[in-house]
């Protein structure tokens, strides 16, 4: 631990948190977020929805189960992860624990962050920092080097189109002729969507974020999850309006697909305060008492009050109430803001994908 570099965390109102670096030694620049799961660190740091974020971790002591191994199935998934690397700027944590012990684990998170050419940061009070933007809200925020005075990075979120950058670039098949054919928009996909599908026996076809799809063959559409401002995503929802237009073919979307599906159906977006990033939020399926409790990793959401007069919401969450989900009055076309195949995390509506598997015909 004495060998560790000193740095500073400079948030853009400009207050400081003082800790040491325990990832890749180089300066960084990002949106600061916080995240209240208790564990998953390696499917949140390869969560393309982390993108050009520094990841909060609220839970004090983190890198104590280490690194599962970055192998892939025969299919192109990876085993154990959710993507490919690390998406995430930088992780800020309370205590890292250099010591790590796990049936599954192959190296410790520093040895993986320093690998992948990732910062990471301990000795941060993230209690403070986390009261600090439940407070003010998220902000900008820079990682420095305390012996690197000069050397200051720049980073933009707002206006920054993150999908473009996380989508994949040309079309993926997954499951060949296994029966249904089911379109993957990728707008920033976790490996266990795919696998969730896979898993219900679908071919899944999976395209770039603004690939217009609406002339394939293929029996439903899922909108996955991805990083950033759904405002940015102009194209994929103009493909959506022209696929809703011309056919019912069913429809489901989570976490960025939710607010894309609905944006496609008239609503609005606006930015949370800070977010939900979590495995603990509560959400009610709208019309029933039946309550459920989901991971979530979104900084936007729909304005309910704006869809359209054939849709409705179909969940909402506990704590805000805001919207965690649509569906359309007629056509099998529905929603969740959350993410059922919570990869890490609870796996209480992990029926979203069933129910969707269902409405192909």
């Amino acid at each position: 631990m004495s060998d560790m570099k000193k740095v500073t965390l400079v948030l853009s109102d400009g207050t400081k948190f003082h800790g040491k670096s325990f990832g890749y030694d180089a300066p960084v620049a990002g949106e600061v977020v916080f995240n209240t799961a208790m564990m998953g660190y390696p499917e949140s740091l390869t969560d393309p929805s982390y993108a050009g974020q520094l990841m909060t971790l609220t839970f004090p002591l983190v890198g104590n189960y280490g690194v599962p191994p970055f192998t892939f199935e025969e299919n192109g998934l990876p085993t154990f992860m959710e993507s490919d690397k690390i998406y995430a700027s930088a992780i800020i944590v309370n205590d890292y624990s250099e010591q790590y012990s796990h049936w599954n684990a192959v190296e410790s998170l520093a040895d993986w962050l320093k690998r992948e050419k990732v910062p990471g940061i301990t000795g941060i009070d993230t209690r403070e920092l986390t009261k600090v933007l439940r407070e003010h809200g998220v902000m900008m925020g820079k990682i420095l080097f305390d012996d690197e005075p000069d050397n200051i990075p720049e980073a933009n979120y707002e206006g920054v189109n993150f999908v473009d950058q996380v989508s994949c670039k040309e079309i993926i098949r997954y499951n060949e002729g296994a029966g249904k054919k089911v379109v993957l928009v990728d707008c920033g996909v976790k490996a266990n969507i795919i696998r969730c599908l896979i898993n219900r026996g679908v071919e899944v076809i999976r395209v770039p974020w603004n690939y217009d799809y609406t002339d394939m063959d293929f029996d439903g559409l899922f909108l996955a999850n991805g990083p950033g401002d759904p405002d940015m995503c102009e194209d994929a929802v103009n493909i959506i309006r022209k696929q809703i237009s011309q056919s019912r073919k069913p429809i489901c979307g989570i976490c960025m697909g939710n607010q894309l599906l609905s944006k496609a159906a008239g609503a609005t977006i606006y930015k949370l305060k800070y977010g939900h990033r979590s495995h603990n939020q509560p959400v009610r399926m709208v019309g029933t008492n039946n309550c459920y409790i989901t991971s979530q990793n979104h900084g936007y959401a729909v304005d309910a009050k704006t869809l359209g007069n054939d849709w409705e919401e179909l969940f909402v969450n506990m704590n805000d109430g805001s919207n965690e989900g649509i569906r359309h009055k007629v056509n099998p076309w529905f929603s969740s803001q959350f993410h059922p195949e919570a990869c890490s995390g609870p796996v209480d509506t992990e029926f979203m994908f069933d129910k969707f598997v269902e409405t192909l015909k």
